[in-house]
């Protein structure tokens, strides 16, 4: 039996507004979900939004507001704004919501019970736009500014709560030796590696100079460091905090077997928080690691960082344009195929969206099922016709596509498992332009060879449509409804992979897929 699943996006800061980064991570996650629920797996997509820290409670004030009101409003927002994007997460955890509060102060008392929190006084320099705390010598390498935000940095000197992150240092060494794909790519392994040799530090894990966050327990005054907050999030959304019997603890239970995450996906720019910090508590906390913490990388504008000042930032308008103009499907299709799941940036250009989705989507994928839905309703009056060859070395090609996509999904290689399906599909457009079947259909002698090619054609073309149904729900659907008449989630993936699934005489319909956009539309969209 295939064990559960469970894939997580960072929660999404609810300072902030809803973008390509937050778009991206969601959708690549959605993929991988999707395509797991495929083969049959029990899959638990968890996302959220991070709701305290100090900026919260500046905005607010800011505003005239209470930090509530605006974590409900933002919270509110994004999971408007995830719905659109069609995403099938199982949860969306807030981190102001009871069940992970009383969880976090749980597990917080049982850190404080082991001795890996104690009360200690910091001493260093603070990035205020990524709440995170750095050293003395860190700061100077950094020459006071935020790697992120290129801001200053902020002297600070206060009593907290720390975490002895520095007693873990060799078991997170042996844990990275002993799991090579625990952080992926395999290049920000070699970067997380080169910072602790530098030395592990204890971090702390209060703050006390605002007071918007999760109260530290039996600890007046100091307030739980949003980053900390904010890890534990994977767990308590699970229930592992919560008490076996009553309350949340019942149901939240059940989801207990998810855990440890088959993958955390997170931003290149966190990634030290999901590969030392939190692996560290867990081993405090006594539970088990996830599986891998995959860092993606930036998504950049025609080469350059995107900026609100520079005018090439892509915002939630600009997504709104792009998938009003080219549909959802595209816009997945692009974000799962051209992102930056490697360890360099993407170029997020126009043109190349549009090329892309002319090349790949209108192209192959939509043309492809049209030519043999249309071949089909010509010759054999819209029936499939029989096989006199039994596939040929179609089967074998088929099942080998599907091993192999598999296989990429599985190591989170999206962009592999959407060439299996097309590579498919441009095959059958190659033996389409290679056997002419309009040409065959002159003679009623090549009646047999006709009615073979396009069956295999038909046979092969449903078995991509399946593939690519993680990528494009919306417009598989109809492919599956037009070839096939198996979209259904109750078929099990064995026969929904299976060559020759769809049977003699079934009814083929021409699909019209992906429309032309005319090249203008892309200054309309940008």
């Amino acid at each position: 039996m295939t064990s559960p699943a469970f894939i997580t996006t960072p929660i999404y800061y609810v300072n902030d507004r809803p973008h390509i980064g937050h778009a991206y991570t969601s959708t690549i996650c959605d993929v991988w979900a999707r395509a797991s629920r495929l083969v049959g797996r029990d899959v638990f997509f968890l996302t959220g939004t991070d709701e305290h820290g100090s900026k919260v409670e500046k905005s607010a004030t800011a505003r005239g507001i209470l930090p509530q009101a605006l974590a409900d409003e933002n919270a509110a927002e994004f999971q408007r704004v995830l719905a659109t994007f069609g995403l099938t997460n199982d949860d969306f955890i807030r981190t102001t919501q009871s069940r992970h509060i009383d969880q976090v102060q749980e597990f917080l008392r049982r850190l404080m019970a082991t001795g890996d929190v104690y009360l200690g006084t910091f001493e260093g320099w603070y990035d205020e736009g990524q709440e995170e705390y750095h050293t003395e010598n860190k700061a100077r390498e950094l020459n006071y500014q935020s790697a992120i935000s290129g801001k200053a940095l902020i002297r600070a000197t206060e009593q907290n709560y720390y975490f002895r992150l520095s007693a873990f240092a060799d078991r997170l060494a042996k844990h990275f030796a002993d799991h090579p794909t625990f952080v992926r790519p395999t290049e920000r392994a070699n970067e997380m590696l080169g910072r602790m040799r530098e030395g592990l530090q204890d971090v702390p894990i209060t703050r006390t100079n605002f007071s918007w966050g999760i109260a530290m327990p039996d600890a007046p005054g100091h307030v739980v460091y949003v980053w900390i907050d904010a890890l534990l999030n994977y767990i308590t959304a699970l229930g592992l905090g919560m008490p076996q019997a009553g309350g949340l603890g019942s149901p939240q239970a059940k989801r207990a077997k998810y855990w440890p995450a088959d993958y955390h996906v997170v931003g290149k720019e966190i990634l030290w928080f999901h590969a030392v910090i939190w692996p560290a508590l867990l081993m405090a906390l006594k539970l088990p690691l996830p599986k891998c913490v995959y860092a993606h990388s930036f998504w950049i504008a025609d080469g350059k960082k995107m900026s609100k000042t520079l005018g090439n930032f892509v915002d939630l308008p600009t997504i709104e344009r792009y998938t009003a103009t080219y549909g959802l499907d595209a816009w997945r299709w692009y974000m799962s195929t051209q992102g930056p799941l490697g360890t360099t940036d993407a170029d997020f250009n126009g043109k190349h969206f549009h090329e892309t989705y002319t090349n790949d989507l209108v192209n192959t994928v939509g043309n492809c099922p049209s030519r043999v839905g249309a071949m089909i309703g010509k010759y054999f009056g819209g029936k499939l016709p029989a096989d006199a060859q039994a596939g040929g070395e179609w089967p074998s090609r088929c099942d080998a596509a599907t091993a192999k996509w598999e296989q990429c999904m599985e190591v989170f290689d999206l962009s592999g498992a959407a060439r299996c399906a097309m590579d498919l599909l441009r095959q059958v457009d190659v033996m389409i332009n290679d056997t002419e079947p309009f040409k065959l259909a002159k003679d009623p002698a090549n009646t047999p060879r006709l009615s073979s090619i396009l069956n295999q054609c038909a046979q092969t073309v449903r078995i991509a449509g399946v593939m690519l149904e993680p990528f494009l729900p919306q417009r598989m659907e109809e492919l599956a409804k037009a070839f096939g008449g198996m979209p259904g989630k109750d078929i099990n993936w064995s026969a929904r992979k299976k060559y020759g699934a769809i049977s003699d005489g079934h009814a083929i319909e021409k699909v019209a897929l992906f429309p032309r956009v005319d090249a203008t539309a892309i200054s309309q969209a940008v």
